[in-house]
């Protein structure tokens, strides 16, 4: 995909020129960040980019994050991307144009937007790489996400605590196997989705080694397993295929290790027509991600057996609370400055943990903090 620099880069030269002669807006301040005293940006404009409307959570997320900048005064361009790259370019671009002083953005693929930071950069705008890491550029702020390799631990240790293997407790129990898995991994242009996939095999790696486990399929790449664009019509037919070629000879699949809600629900959907989730041949363990209701209703249900759980309410607050201290010349918090290096630099990174969910403790996890309430999961 050809970028648009020359675009870009007058739209940021004009910007920038505005910022100058209005005030120190485009300046360092006083504390060395780079953010703009506060009298110069009450009631500033932050653009907010999130990739698509198809997840329920960039809803919830690009929601949230839009309400509590309004509530601290800020106007706000929120705008979804449809899972298309030209769109998320252009929107971008425009918020730039338009004359946004910090970008809160979760990219479609993390390194898509470098002729859009390097016009941010010379506009003086601060970005705030969103769940998803912006690759690629140095001109990425501050990051604010959840421990992703921590993520693919958990969905690994669920999927073990769902084959017997683990007991409640995290301890080894005295099942031995062989379980005949399959690994699925998130899509290859979010730097994400090798965290979770890293973690998870790292997990696994053991039991995979002795024995206990075996990929049926021997597809244990993150190449062979990626999902373009975590699409869960992409996870079933792959799931189709793989039924096919290594398990329509009587073999059991016994769990799937699968990243995301979305393609769990496209990965039971293919087991189903293959004759699982009866008492004589029930579902394989199947893990998840996002805690999405669709997901939480299948856990319930006995169909999916875990998933991952990121309060995104969190996340919203955190990059909010970055956006203002950046907004009025203070620093920004971070609990982390050495993992997450975007190719070019390692971007400061506040790290929230991940929870895991099952059936048992849905209700106190995701009901009581008030993150659904229960009518939501019928």
């Amino acid at each position: 995909m050809k970028k648009r620099r020359i675009v870009a880069g007058v739209a940021a030269l004009g910007l920038a020129l505005s910022l100058a002669a209005c005030s120190a807006g485009g300046g360092r301040s006083a504390t060395g960040d780079g953010g703009s005293g506060s009298t110069d940006n009450k009631g500033a404009l932050v653009g907010v980019a999130m990739p698509t409307k198809v997840s329920e959570r960039w809803i919830k997320d690009g929601n949230a994050v839009k309400s509590d900048l309004e509530k601290k005064g800020y106007k706000v361009d929120l705008e979804y991307a449809d899972n298309k790259i030209p769109q998320q370019v252009q929107q971008v671009s425009n918020m730039i144009t338009k004359g946004a002083k910090v970008l809160i953005v979760a990219s479609i693929d993390g390194g898509s937007l470098s002729d859009q930071l390097d016009a941010a950069a010379k506009a003086g705008i601060k970005v705030i790489s969103y769940d998803r890491l912006l690759t690629g550029s140095k001109n990425v702020d501050y990051y604010v996400s959840f421990d992703n390799e921590k993520v693919g631990v958990d969905q690994a240790n669920s999927l073990l605590t769902g084959l017997g293997l683990l007991d409640a407790d995290g301890n080894k129990t005295d099942k031995k196997g062989p379980f005949n898995i399959e690994v699925f991994a998130g899509s290859p242009d979010d730097n994400n989705a090798t965290f979770f996939f890293n973690g998870a095999m790292k997990t696994l790696k053991p039991y995979i080694e002795d024995g206990t486990i075996k990929i049926g399929s021997g597809q244990d790449g993150f190449t062979q397993a990626a999902t373009q664009q975590w699409d869960p019509a992409t996870a079933k037919a792959r799931m189709q295929n793989l039924i096919a070629k290594s398990y329509s000879g009587g073999t059991t699949l016994n769990g799937v290790l699968s990243p995301y809600d979305g393609m769990s629900i496209g990965i039971i959907s293919a087991l189903q027509g293959a004759g699982y989730g009866t008492s004589s041949r029930p579902l394989p363990t199947i893990t998840g991600q996002d805690a999405e209701a669709a997901s939480v209703k299948s856990i319930i249900n006995d169909q999916q057996y875990s998933t991952i759980y990121k309060d995104t309410r969190k996340l919203a607050t955190e990059s909010v609370t970055m956006a203002d201290d950046l907004l009025t010349g203070k620093k920004p918090e971070v609990n982390d400055t050495k993992s997450y290096d975007n190719k070019v630099k390692v971007v400061p990174t506040y790290l929230f943990q991940p929870t895991v969910v099952t059936k048992d403790n849905y209700k106190k996890v995701l009901v009581d903090s008030g993150y659904y309430k229960e009518s939501d999961l019928k």
